[in-house]
């Protein structure tokens, strides 16, 4: 479903503050895989998923998803098949509209516009159900303002928004890193439960071990702007967040150096 090839990005080339963030990365995810991405501070893991969102161009390589290159289509075009839940729980809804206004804008991505009534019973009674699957009680609250919401509530409805039209990549940018242990657990508990039910191809970054181990069927880890460790299957199942590090250890010949992810 997604073909990363010999993907390279450098930022401010040829001057002091030159940085390589992506370096020849290659990756392929087959339909229906769950994918983490672990990796230390500046490793490439948000600039990888930032370059197959279109947030900007490569400069060398190529990105596919279903055998079709998108390498050169905008972001806003890649917006019709790929969904996308940032870490600040601010971002991807719009706090001053109520969520099922939120919902029917993300229903209706890429979609013709009519001049028809703005939510329709039968739209309505689909967002109700949908909301009900995440147990949070939202499905009373449809004219509630988004804006209004808990950190927790807001993240899981920007998710449903995200994966409303099963889109065929997800892409989750540190999703739960600002929200509380509980909280993050709850989103990550919904996360798997819609990419399970969904069978959506997806790819999280995350910043915490114990969840990159957790979730998923496959982990991958970054460092330097490149690919140096994967895992899948039961191998992945039986990693420990000390064998992650041994193995990051061996990979790269440095320590592991990112705060959150060992705390965490």
């Amino acid at each position: 479903m997604l073909e990363i090839k010999n993907a390279t990005k450098v930022f401010n080339p040829g001057t002091v503050n030159e940085k390589i963030a992506i370096n020849d990365v290659s990756l392929t995810l087959n339909n229906g895989d769950f994918v983490t991405v672990i990796g230390s501070n500046g490793a490439g893991k948000s600039t990888l998923l930032n370059a197959v969102a279109g947030v900007f161009r490569l400069d060398g390589g190529s990105i596919l998803i279903d055998g079709n290159d998108i390498t050169g289509i905008p972001e806003y075009k890649r917006a019709k098949f790929i969904g996308r839940v940032f870490q600040d729980p601010m971002t991807g809804t719009a706090a001053d509209m109520q969520i099922e206004e939120n919902l029917a804008l993300a229903a209706r991505r890429g979609k013709k516009r009519t001049l028809r009534w703005a939510i329709t019973k039968k739209e309505r009674e689909r967002y109700k159900e949908a909301l009900a699957s995440l147990g949070l009680g939202l499905e009373d609250r449809l004219t509630a303002k988004v804006g209004l919401l808990s950190g927790g509530q807001r993240q899981s409805v920007a998710l449903l928004m995200a994966t409303i039209n099963s889109p065929q990549l997800l892409l989750l940018d540190e999703h739960t890193a600002a929200l509380d242990p509980k909280t993050a657990a709850k989103v990550l508990e919904i996360t798997e439960k819609i990419v399970t039910e969904e069978r959506l191809t997806t790819l999280m970054v995350t910043h915490n071990m114990r969840d990159a181990i957790a979730h998923g069927n496959r982990l991958i880890m970054m460092n330097a702007g490149k690919i140096i460790f994967e895992v899948s299957g039961d191998e992945k199942k039986k990693l420990t967040v000390e064998a992650l590090l041994a193995k990051f250890a061996e990979a790269s010949g440095s320590v592991f150096s990112n705060d959150r992810a060992l705390l965490g």
